[in-house]
């Protein structure tokens, strides 16, 4: 069935209430074959759609081109062509090793006697003297690095033993002036008691 073309169709009697109640004017509806929203509301709600997109797509490539300046030093070709290269040395390094396995393996495997360097009979005691003191070095080595690590500790301990030095001094100049005292008062006693006794 065929509509006849000066037919209402559903929009377009919706839209005549519109116009008929007042929410929208004809003119706002004539205006809508250039632009999509039927308000300016609606348009202005669109623009700001639009804008808050391209402000997103901004901020995306903006933090997109911050996170490649930040890893421009690790994934530039300069320094990774750098990199590669010595990855590459090493593993040419480790080839060569493989490769020579076994020469490696029974070069191990072979005892060390005899192949130090000879020591002169006159250098023997020397070299005694010196394993001994090497082996004292060893022993001593952590309380050498204790002391070490101490050391601004130790000038701290060194003011409490030099204030704790100043505080003894001045026991013993009191001690000295008491003992005086004593020694006085034991004078004037004996000398009280004696005359007490001859009178």
């Amino acid at each position: 069935m065929d509509l006849c073309p000066f037919s209402m169709t559903p929009a377009a009697s919706l839209l005549a209430r519109c116009v008929s109640t007042g929410a929208v004017s004809q003119e706002q509806i004539d205006s809508c074959s250039q632009s999509p929203a039927f308000s300016s509301h609606l348009l202005e709600a669109e623009q700001q759609i639009r804008a808050q997109r391209r402000l997103d797509q901004v901020r995306l490539q903006v933090e997109l081109l911050q996170v490649q300046k930040q890893s421009a030093d690790i994934t530039h070709r300069v320094y990774l062509t750098g990199r590669l290269q010595v990855v590459q040395e090493l593993c040419c390094h480790l080839q060569d090793v493989l490769k020579e396995q076994n020469s490696l393996r029974q070069r191990l495997m072979r005892p060390l006697g005899r192949t130090n360097l000879p020591v002169q009979a006159h250098l023997h005691r020397c070299v005694v003297d010196i394993v001994k003191m090497l082996l004292d070095f060893i022993e001593t080595l952590e309380e050498k690095l204790s002391s070490v690590r101490n050391c601004p500790a130790a000038r701290d301990q060194l003011a409490q033993l030099d204030s704790c030095l100043a505080q003894l001094l001045a026991q013993v100049v009191e001690v000295e002036s008491l003992s005086n005292q004593v020694l006085q008062w034991k004078e004037v006693r004996s000398s009280l008691l004696s005359d007490n006794s001859a009178g």
